[in-house]
């Protein structure tokens, strides 16, 4: 537990430090993310993809994607992350990896209840 918790916040600092784009499906996914410090965010909208991956585009050329890692959150995250990558958008994902890799969380709005949950077993 010690070790994931440490390579989380490894994970959360790295993505403040460079303040990389990272694009989210919600309010919820958004708040989570915000209660670790992080603040360069945008939510998928109502709005056509491929105007999301456009706007993305024309301002970075580095993203995370955290959709969730369900099949929906998967099936988005292959859209965004082909078209980003079509427009020269590098993505990053080093952090959706490891929390499917090493961590039971498959909803980034879980991600401080998930955290508080590893803090509590951790000491």
């Amino acid at each position: 537990m010690d070790e994931i918790y440490q390579k989380f916040f490894s994970h959360i600092d790295r993505i403040k430090n460079f303040n990389f784009l990272i694009i989210v499906e919600g309010k919820k996914d958004r708040a989570a993310l915000e209660s670790f410090g992080i603040k360069n965010i945008v939510e998928l909208s109502k709005k056509p993809l491929f105007h999301l991956i456009e706007d993305v585009a024309a301002k970075n050329n580095h993203c995370i994607i955290l959709t969730d890692l369900d099949a929906k959150g998967r099936e988005l995250y292959g859209k965004l992350s082909r078209g980003l990558s079509h427009l020269g958008v590098k993505v990053d994902d080093s952090f959706r990896n490891f929390l499917r890799r090493e961590t039971q969380l498959r909803q980034i709005e879980g991600l401080r209840s998930y955290v508080e949950k590893l803090s509590k077993a951790k000491g």
